[in-house]
């Protein structure tokens, strides 16, 4: 959520940064709004100045037997205005607070313009794409034809966009799960949560999906309840309404949690394998940063997604996204996009996003410094390291054979059983 007092102080700047995100935002609507709140409140103190003006005169003219009725009758007419003020005044407030939800984050000033994704710079580069001398095969060709996924049965049991895996295809997601955890947990120093897959309103409402996205949620019918998109959504409302002391920053969350997403709106774009499902496993990070690191901490949190690839030996390139491309909540955002040959195509395997003070204002979350009196909003930052789902296809594309086989990558043998080869039977 925006900053309430940059709205009044500053609208100009808020107008132009909405303008290079391409959001279609009116910023004269909220001003409008603010200044009939602020109008609410000046004639609602002066009535209330007026009444506690005229109590002690008429109890003086009480006490001297003198007439207090029209007084009275004033004090009466002042009461009912400020009831109506007051009915007014929370419908207001009530109304800029959904316009400030419903406003995506400004950019920050080092994220490059752009209209789409095509306006997306490439930062850097890891490894190079794997000579092969035969046509690479899709990931979901190589887990069909090697007896590890059926998305046929998973239709039966569930519909479209939904997957089952058996065997080594199970147990390879399952070893890229754990090997992700240790990496993030030994490495780079998160902490391990296992989080409710299921929250209410107002925690989705904390890190920006509601009210905006509710389409693109499974909402749990007859009740307030949703199943989470991320597991960034439980972590970061872990300090909901908390104030966090300075010394305890920064604080780093991870978590492996099924996603469940609709995909409203992507019909017809990648039906076939595991790019594009309604249910997916993903390992996330959430930290809670001091404002004026965050930015380092971004670096970071990126670098530790990146360590993941490298350790498979897995080639993938870095972009900054632009400002027409960043998500809802983020003030900056950078992609990693992993080769997959069988697509012949770089696909999106991490986001890592800073989110400035923006889910920490919708979720109210805070900490105190020793050197200052009042509390400050913490900035929050979120990544995938990785999605596990995604991460499969690429150790498939990447590691297959020409006769069909796939080779375990070396960092994941120790969770595989001895298993080195995944061959045809």
């Amino acid at each position: 959520m925006l900053d309430l007092k940059l709205m009044q102080k500053n609208p100009d700047l808020v107008r132009e940064s909405l303008k290079k995100r391409g959001a279609k935002v009116d910023v004269d609507e909220f001003l409008t709004l603010d200044e009939r709140r602020k109008a609410l409140i000046a004639e609602g103190e002066a009535l209330k100045a007026e009444r506690n003006a005229a109590g002690p005169e008429i109890a003086r003219r009480k006490k001297a037997g003198e007439d207090a009725g029209t007084l009275l009758a004033r004090m009466g007419e002042i009461s009912e205005r400020v009831k109506t003020l007051d009915a007014e005044l929370t419908e207001v407030e009530a109304a800029e607070r959904d316009w400030l939800l419903s406003v995506p984050n400004l950019p920050h000033e080092s994220v490059p313009l752009g209209a789409s994704e095509a306006d997306n710079p490439v930062l850097r580069h890891f490894g190079e794409k794997p000579a092969m001398d035969f046509p690479p095969k899709e990931h979901w060709e190589l887990g069909t034809a090697l007896g590890g996924l059926d998305f046929e049965c998973a239709a039966k049991l569930a519909g479209s966009r939904f997957a089952l895996s058996f065997g080594w295809c199970a147990r390879l997601e399952r070893a890229l799960a754990q090997f992700m955890l240790d990496v993030q947990t030994s490495r780079h120093g998160y902490t391990e949560v296992i989080p409710p897959y299921i929250v209410n309103r107002k925690t989705m409402t904390g890190t920006g999906q509601l009210p905006k996205f509710e389409e693109d949620l499974f909402r749990l019918e007859g009740t307030d309840y949703f199943l989470i998109p991320t597991a960034e959504v439980p972590l970061t409302n872990i300090y909901a309404g908390e104030t966090l002391n300075e010394a305890d920053l920064p604080v780093r969350f991870c978590a492996l949690t099924p996603c469940f997403r609709s995909e409203a709106g992507s019909y017809g774009k990648d039906t076939k394998g595991l790019i594009r499902l309604h249910q997916f496993h993903k390992v996330e990070m959430v930290n809670f940063a001091h404002p004026e690191r965050s930015y380092e901490a971004l670096e970071e949190m990126t670098a530790a997604a990146e360590t993941i690839l490298q350790l498979l030996g897995i080639h993938y390139r870095v972009i900054e996204l632009c400002t027409g491309d960043m998500g809802f909540g983020a003030a900056k955002t950078y992609d990693i996009e992993v080769w997959l040959p069988g697509q012949d195509q770089y696909r999106e395997i991490s986001s890592c996003s800073n989110c400035g003070d923006f889910q920490a204002r919708r979720a109210d979350i805070r900490f105190r410094s020793p050197d200052e009196k009042k509390p400050r909003h913490v900035h929050t930052l979120n990544g995938s390291g990785l999605a596990v789902g995604r991460c499969l296809v690429a150790v498939m594309e990447n590691f297959q054979q020409a006769d069909g086989s796939i080779v375990v990558p070396d960092v994941l043998k120790p969770y595989m059983g001895g298993i080195e080869v995944i061959e045809p039977r």
